[in-house]
Order: C-alpha cells, then sequence, then structure tokens
C-alpha cells in the first residue's frame, strides 16, 4: 500500500469513528402489570387508550397525556383529559371504536372494567397493561411503569418526588395520632363498606384511623345497620353523590347514641378524591385526615 493510500485509509477511519455516529437501538420496553403479566412493547407507547378514569389521571400523571388517543366517561382530571375522545363507560366499552383508534396500548383495570371486554382486546391482539392499585404505594408504582411505557420517565420522576413527599408528610403528622374507630360508607341503602384490601383501607390507617370492617372479606363487603352499631364506630366517612350525603347523614340521625352521631363525626370525602386510585388519593387523605383530628378534639376528657 502506498503511502498516499496509507494516509488515506487511516484519515477516513479517523474521520469515521469521530465524527459518524451510530444511533442506538432501541431494546425495547418490558414492564410486569398489577396481575402479574409481562407487557412488552418493541417501541415506547405512543398511542395509549384509558379503560377507566383513575388510569387516565395516572397517564397524565406519568407524562403521558399528550398520547392518550380515548378514555371512558368521567375522565375529566385533569381538564386536557375532557378533550380526549370516549371509547365506553363504566356500563361497558365500544370495541369496535378502540380497535379503531389502533392503539398500542391499553391501560385496564382488573376489578372495574368488564373482564370478557378486555379478554376480547387481548384476543385482537392489543397489548392490555392491567392496573389493580391496593395500596398507597401501589400508585407510586404504576406511575413509575406507565413513564417506562411512555418512555417519559423524566416527567414520571418529577410527580413521583412530590408524591412521596406528600405521603411522608402525611405519615409524620398523623399516622402516631391516637386511634380512632371508622365506618367508612360507600352507599346508603345496601351499606357497603372496604376491607384492608382497599385502598381506603391505608389511607384510614395512614391518618391514624382504624377501619371497623377491615377483617372482612372481599375489596367491599357488604354490611347491615346492627353490624355497624355493634361496631360503634367514632366517626363515619362516606363518599359518593354528594347531593344524596344529607338524606344519609339524617338517617344516622336516628341513632344518637352512636358515637359518630352524638359528636357530629359524620363526614362525607370528594368522591373524586377518594376513590379514583390516582395521585389525588392524597388529596383525600388530607380530607379523612382532618375530619379524624376533629374527632379527637371532640372525644369526652377522661
Amino acid at each position: 500500500m502506498s503511502r498516499i493510500r496509507k494516509f488515506w485509509y487511516w484519515g477516513l477511519l479517523i474521520w469515521i469513528s469521530g465524527t459518524w455516529v451510530i444511533p442506538p437501538v432501541f431494546a425495547g420496553i418490558l414492564v410486569v402489570d398489577d396481575v402479574g403479566m409481562k407487557v412488552a412493547l418493541r417501541q415506547p407507547a405512543r398511542r395509549i387508550i384509558s379503560l377507566a378514569p383513575h388510569v387516565t389521571e395516572l397517564l397524565y400523571a406519568a407524562g403521558a397525556g399528550d398520547y392518550v388517543v380515548g378514555a371512558v366517561e368521567y375522565s375529566d382530571y385533569p381538564e386536557q383529559a375532557r378533550r380526549v375522545p370516549r371509547i365506553g363507560s363504566g356500563a361497558g366499552l365500544d370495541l369496535e371504536k378502540i380497535v379503531g383508534l389502533h392503539p398500542d396500548l391499553v391501560i385496564a383495570w382488573q376489578s372495574g372494567n368488564p373482564s370478557w371486554q378486555t379478554a376480547r382486546l387481548k384476543q385482537l391482539g392489543l397489548k392490555i397493561f392491567m392496573t389493580e392499585p391496593r395500596h398507597i404505594e401501589d400508585v407510586a408504582r404504576l406511575i413509575e411503569r406507565l413513564g417506562k411505557l411512555a418512555a417519559t420517565e423524566a416527567a414520571a420522576g418529577k410527580t413521583l418526588r412530590e408524591f412521596h413527599r406528600h405521603w411522608k408528610s402525611l405519615q409524620e403528622r398523623y399516622t402516631r395520632r391516637a386511634p380512632v374507630t371508622v365506618f367508612y360508607q360507600i352507599l346508603d341503602n345496601s351499606l357497603l363498606t372496604v376491607s384492608q384490601e382497599h385502598l381506603i383501607n391505608d389511607v384510614i390507617q395512614l391518618c391514624g384511623g382504624k377501619n371497623v370492617f377491615s377483617d372482612l372479606p372481599g375489596l367491599t363487603p357488604r354490611v347491615n345497620l346492627e353490624s355497624v352499631l355493634e361496631k360503634n364506630p367514632e366517626v363515619v366517612l362516606a363518599s359518593g353523590y354528594e347531593t344524596l350525603w344529607p338524606q344519609w347523614r339524617d338517617r344516622w340521625h336516628r341513632w344518637p347514641s352512636l358515637p359518630a352521631t352524638a359528636n357530629g363525626n359524620l363526614f362525607f370525602i370528594p368522591p373524586d378524591l377518594i376513590h379514583r386510585n390516582s395521585p389525588r388519593i392524597l388529596q383525600g387523605a388530607e380530607k379523612v385526615c382532618a375530619a379524624l383530628e376533629v374527632a379527637r378534639k371532640a372525644r369526652t376528657p377522661l
């Protein structure tokens, strides 16, 4: 090889190694959902469908809101979510519309969406990620995993840091306060409540409360009036349709010897803050903690 050709050859290698940067190959994304199923994507999700209002909130919290192309009714937070096309409701999903939106990821709710419909979406080849948060930490883990699926880890990380800061602040302020017995009421006539398997039980404990029906099986067990009176709770917390709360509250007034009634410890918690398993659960916790503080102060001094 001549000297000139050698200089040209080595000069070319130096130029290639110094200026020609080979783009990194995307290795794909693999996460495990809340029911233990692996969800693998070749590329970050860019067309996402949400099958529950809390899922919509989680996606926006994880920085993936711009990629949500479909959501169920009542997906109304944050404000931008109101403009997302609707693909069904709690009564059922519009499978044809979901498929027509060509999603690369569908985020579902294990205990809230009809199982046959999510199974059908899987049969049609759609990627399904199931959510089923039972504890406050589960909300944080969902934000992290959704951020990974959408490659929005930076935004998700910012939300997570604030979430953990808020959570720690509530723990330090309320968890070791004097215990308060609590009956949580979802519905009135049928008296649905929550067990220790439910996220709301975590909130009650966070605030230093003791759920009087924590040991019952199932997420939302049904109880009767006699069992509530027997438990003798110091506080009744209720949530649901706010317009019905005055009627519910008046019914408890029929039992003036119940400590919750006698001390005026009957409280309504806005459902969007306590029934949605999203970062706003800590806003609901703020209201629960404040209610239990009122109850502590209402106790008769020994």
